[in-house]
């Protein structure tokens, strides 16, 4: 079906069942470099009655189907469709379809049609010609086409005069023929036979042209050519631009680069990409130029944008690496220039000026210039971690100073609350004070440093002290929780030892009484110390003293009746109020006096007429007393009045039975205790009893001493 020669080559574009050979025209077109042609290319369209190119051959058909050629020797390419006879007997008389579509196809796909003509039908009704025009005619009808096809009638044969009577005529004919093919040079330019090009199909994209057209035509539709333009230049388009990604992803130059940028940055990294983008770009450019503009711009974008999609991780990795390799360098160059004593604020400043130049340089470098990517917000997230690490070295530097300044106070305040005696607190003001101008001053000479105005500087320096008292207070209320251990650890020291420090050596002569009185009395002016913090004054003397009257010169009894007084006198806000009231507590206010002589004076005067009834109330009050202190009344009370009088009243029989076996046992133990100590007397040497007995009164002062310990604990106080 394909004729080759070496000047030139022909396929069978449409066989004669009317199918189109894609592969053919494909083949064709590589051998002519058709694709290099662009719009410089024409096609001529030969059409007519069966054999008229060929007078003298017999009458049958020559041609079956539509054939195409190129013309050798005419400049610009020019491409020749030699269509089937249009009366030919083989397909009858009826059978004119094929015969319009390929007119339509010529017409369709055509600069220049040639109709040839014979001479003698000229005029006539039932001529070959009339059918001839009366399709090409109908055809045109059912194409829309914005250019102009030009249409050459060829007359032949005017006779059938003997050859050597024609030889002039036909060598006139000849001239006239050689005359028509000079009009096929340079078609296509302004005037040529082919000078409209508004609808052509560029080069590349006519085997794709060729075959829709004649897929619409055989599917009997009409042939809009401006809307199958376009459809041409979106496919061909299309297929360009997949090329040209396909190509651009395997370039070895972008993989190179590609693979080079997960390592850390790439020197012209911009350059490098712009111009492997600039090529694939410019080269779709060119295959694409002679196609529809819009078509060709809407996939020039999208190639475009495929292509940025592609390396756009690229550039994002490479301004990644840019971005840390600046921060790190900040960072170094900053605290170079801190340790160089530097000021705070100017290194600062200085350093974060000269690197975000530098990353602005580098953004610079790898800039591309056709994707126009925006680095602003890889510059703010540089911008945000500087001034972070500046932020934190800044906190960094002021919690150093800080904590030096807990480091000097710490252990001496410690130390000085391990001794805990009436110069304690004093010292430690003087300690707090003396730093406290130390480190203020200190302080105060590395803020000059740092770019701050005077009330910021005040507050830090305000902040300071407030943390130097923080300290000392956290300290103090550290070494209240161990109070209790400290206190017997104390009263053990001063019991077990002398005034020298050495341990004590008892004789049985020692006062044990005096010596455990002081031993309490050192180990509450220890509790004196850790009760209250003393930073602003010095009220020892009435915290002292009111632990004293509460604790130590109250007697046993009186501590166990502690419960029923109506003040707790260290519930107090003061300690100077707390010992004023429990001094006297036990008066009632002058009011109430009063309102007791007025109101009370007649039964005043029945009890002094009846003695009787005196004795009745004291032993009342004693026994209420004693059941007060018994049943614990006011703690039974605290969680609510149901609860407490439901368990008061289980308590209440077995607690009267209870101060009756009682009294009955102190009514026999005198007795007792006296026959006991006449016969220990005369068994045992004197000396011996003394020694007891003081080791029973050591032994009972210590056990009062622990259980006033335990009631003055400082968890019931603070």
């Amino acid at each position: 079906m394909e004729i080759t020669d070496n000047e030139s080559c022909s396929t069978q574009l449409i066989d004669g069942d009317g199918t189109f050979n894609a592969s053919g025209i494909e083949k064709f077109m590589k051998e002519v470099k058709l694709a290099e042609c662009g719009l410089s290319y024409a096609v001529v369209s030969i059409m007519g009655p069966q054999s008229s190119v060929f007078a003298f051959q017999d009458l049958s058909q020559t041609t079956k189907g539509i054939w195409m050629a190129n013309c050798t020797g005419i400049e610009p390419c020019t491409l020749v469709m030699d269509l089937e006879g249009t009366d030919g007997r083989e397909r009858g008389e009826d059978d004119t379809a094929f015969e319009k579509q390929s007119a339509l196809f010529a017409l369709a796909v055509s600069d220049i049609v040639l109709i040839n003509m014979w001479c003698h039908d000229i005029g006539r009704e039932q001529a070959a010609n009339k059918p001839l025009l009366k399709t090409v005619f109908q055809v045109m009808m059912r194409l829309f086409s914005p250019r102009k096809t030009t249409l050459l009638f060829v007359i032949r044969d005017k006779t059938k005069t003997p050859l050597e009577n024609l030889e002039p005529v036909l060598r006139e004919d000849i001239q006239r023929v050689a005359s028509l093919r000079q009009r096929f040079y340079h078609s296509i330019a302004p005037g040529g036979l082919a000078g409209d090009r508004r609808g052509v199909v560029p080069a590349s994209g006519f085997s794709f042209s060729a075959q829709q057209i004649w897929k619409v035509i055989k599917e009997n539709k009409d042939l809009d050519l401006p809307a199958h333009k376009v459809m041409v230049a979106t496919v061909r388009c299309e297929e360009i631009a997949n090329e040209k990604y396909t190509l651009f992803a395997a370039n070895k130059d972008w993989c190179q680069l590609e693979e080079a940028v997960k390592s850390g940055p790439v020197p012209g990294f911009g350059k490098k990409l712009n111009s492997l983008l600039d090529t694939c770009l410019s080269e779709y450019d060119v295959e694409a130029n002679y196609f529809d503009e819009g078509v060709r711009s809407a996939k020039q974008n999208q190639l475009q944008e495929k292509l940025f999609q592609l390396a756009q991780p690229s550039f994002l990795a490479v301004l990644g690496h840019i971005r840390s390799a600046t921060f790190d360098k900040f960072k170094e160059a900053f605290d170079k220039a801190l340790n160089g004593e530097e000021a705070f604020s100017a290194a600062a400043n200085s350093c974060i000026g000269l690197y975000m130049t530098q990353f602005d340089e580098g953004c610079a470098d790898i800039i591309i210039e056709v994707a126009n990517w925006d680095t602003s917000k890889v510059r703010e997230k540089l911008q945000r971690d500087i001034d972070a690490h500046v932020a934190s070295v800044h906190s960094a530097k002021m919690s150093e100073l800080t904590s030096s300044y807990e480091v000097a106070l710490s252990g001496p305040v410690e130390a000085l609350l391990d001794e805990a005696n009436g110069d304690t607190w004093p010292s430690i003001r003087s300690l707090l004070s003396r730093e406290t101008k130390s480190a203020i001053y200190g302080f105060s000479a590395e803020l000059t440093r740092f770019d701050m105005d005077e009330q910021t500087r005040k507050n830090l320096t305000v902040s300071l002290e407030d943390y130097a008292r923080g300290v000392i207070e956290a300290k103090a209320r550290e070494e209240a929780g161990r109070v209790l251990i400290r206190m017997k650890d104390r009263f053990t020291t001063v019991f077990g030892r002398d005034s020298d420090s050495m341990p004590r050596v008892w004789t049985g002569k020692e006062d044990i009484r005096a010596i455990t009185k002081t031993a309490r009395i050192e180990s509450l002016k220890l509790l004196s110390v850790m009760a209250v913090i003393r930073l602003d004054d010095d009220d020892t003397d009435n915290v002292e003293k009111t632990l004293a009257v509460v604790l130590v010169d109250s007697s046993s009894s009186s501590a166990k009746n502690r419960s029923i007084a109506e003040v707790d006198p260290l519930a107090s806000s003061t300690w100077e109020k707390a010992a004023n009231k429990r001094s006297n507590h036990w008066l009632p206010p002058p009011w109430a006096i009063v309102a007791l002589l007025i109101l009370g004076f007649n039964e005043f005067m029945t009890l002094l007429r009846n003695p009787l009834y005196l004795f009745v109330i004291f032993i009342g009050f004693l026994l209420i007393k004693a059941l007060w202190v018994q049943l614990d009344i006011r703690s039974e009370f605290r969680n609510g009045a149901l609860p407490g009088i439901i368990s008061l009243s289980s308590k209440f029989v077995p607690t009267i039975m209870n101060i009756m076996k009682k009294l009955a046992e102190q009514g026999e133990s005198p007795a007792t205790n006296t026959s006991q100590r006449i016969q220990s007397r005369s068994n045992h040497n004197p000396d011996t009893a003394d020694s007891a007995m003081s080791s029973t009164a050591s032994s009972s002062d210590i056990t009062s001493f622990n259980n006033n310990a335990e009631y003055t604990s400082p968890s019931k106080y603070d």
